[in-house]
């Protein structure tokens, strides 16, 4: 019941391909995923609003998403909500929020 207390599931589609990194002695994939919500607003118009989030994948899951996921590739993700902070060039404190992937599927056709 723990991952229950912090889970995140999307689905949704790339919108780079993975940038594969060594961190250490193992591997990160950062991935930038695409979510869209369809609905009508007041006037009764169609509107489509996006949103971005940022998965970090790591070790093995890393290296297949390096491998067979590629910009426009629909997946479903399964992880946790994590913030981190870091000083910029300026030493401005900048906070980011990621999705650290647990298990992710591919979905839709199969990309050439």
């Amino acid at each position: 019941m723990n991952q229950v207390r912090n889970s995140v599931r999307l689905i949704g589609h790339l919108g780079n391909d993975p940038e594969l990194k060594e961190a250490g002695k193992s591997k990160l994939a950062k991935i930038r995923l695409a979510t869209n919500e369809v609905h009508k607003n007041e006037a009764g118009e169609k509107v489509e609003e996006t949103q971005w989030h940022n998965l970090i994948a790591w070790g093995k899951q890393a290296e297949i998403a390096d491998k067979y996921l590629k910009k426009g590739t629909e997946i479903a993700i399964e992880g946790k909500l994590t913030s981190r902070s870091y000083e910029d060039k300026e030493g401005n404190t900048k906070w980011v929020t990621e999705i650290i992937v647990r298990d992710f599927s591919f979905l839709g056709k199969k990309s050439s």
